[in-house]
């Protein structure tokens, strides 16, 4: 588990691709310290295990799964990631549940200066958007914020200075793809609600009654 608070930025030095896979090798200093093989790190919000320790980084390996549901694809020689060590059950919880494993991509829309901070407005499908409330939480390649405004097809985050500085959601452009993860709390919810115990009779998704006003009138929205 995850808090989506960044502890540095690494850079990928390599990576080798097979039929089904890919090996990632990534420079790193500050989640290096203690880590063991075997050890979890969120890479741009992936959960990856460390396969590998050569001085200096780490190296990693991602499946057929993974690589179809992030934009881990686009990454090359170069590319700064964000990298945050699992929890450790004695740390703080300072952004939110993130599991690191994130359920689609979506493109950055438009930046936006707000003040001292900038908005950022991302595309995304109806399916992520069902997980995307307004004053919830949301994980972006990794790092935790907390959604703005949700419109048709997209929504927004507010972004202060400290965080555009300490990870890459700074270097991001308009049309540049990212991970999300949604909050796994609502999708435990809508699936409990969906699958009652005891009910032989089970909803589907598409078919769904759970609505913004459905939670509303039960307390949960």
């Amino acid at each position: 588990m995850f808090t989506g608070i960044i502890e540095e930025i690494g850079s990928l030095e390599e990576m080798r691709r097979g039929s089904s896979s890919v090996v990632l090798s990534i420079r790193a200093q500050k989640v290096l310290e203690g880590t063991r093989i075997g050890d979890s790190i969120a890479v741009n919000g992936i959960c990856l295990t460390v396969t590998e320790l050569p001085p200096g980084r780490f190296e990693a390996c991602a499946m057929h799964e993974t690589l179809s549901r992030t934009s881990l694809c686009d990454l090359h020689r170069g590319s700064r990631v964000n990298l945050e060590r699992a929890l450790a059950l004695s740390g703080r919880l300072g952004g939110h549940i993130v599991a690191g494993h994130v359920d689609g991509t979506g493109r950055l829309l438009k930046m936006q200066k707000d003040g001292p901070a900038v908005l950022l407005q991302f595309q995304a499908t109806e399916t992520l958007l069902r997980y995307i409330v307004e004053k919830g939480s949301v994980a972006i390649d990794g790092v935790s914020l907390t959604v703005a405004d949700v419109s048709a097809g997209a929504f927004t985050v507010s972004v202060i200075p400290h965080t555009l500085s300490h990870t890459t959601l700074g270097e991001r452009r308009p049309g540049d793809a990212v991970n999300l993860e949604t909050d796994v709390i609502g999708k435990y919810v809508e699936r409990f609600l969906l699958f009652p115990p005891n009910t032989a009779e089970r909803a589907s998704p598409q078919n769904s009654s759970i609505t913004r006003e459905f939670l509303q009138k039960h307390g949960l929205a």
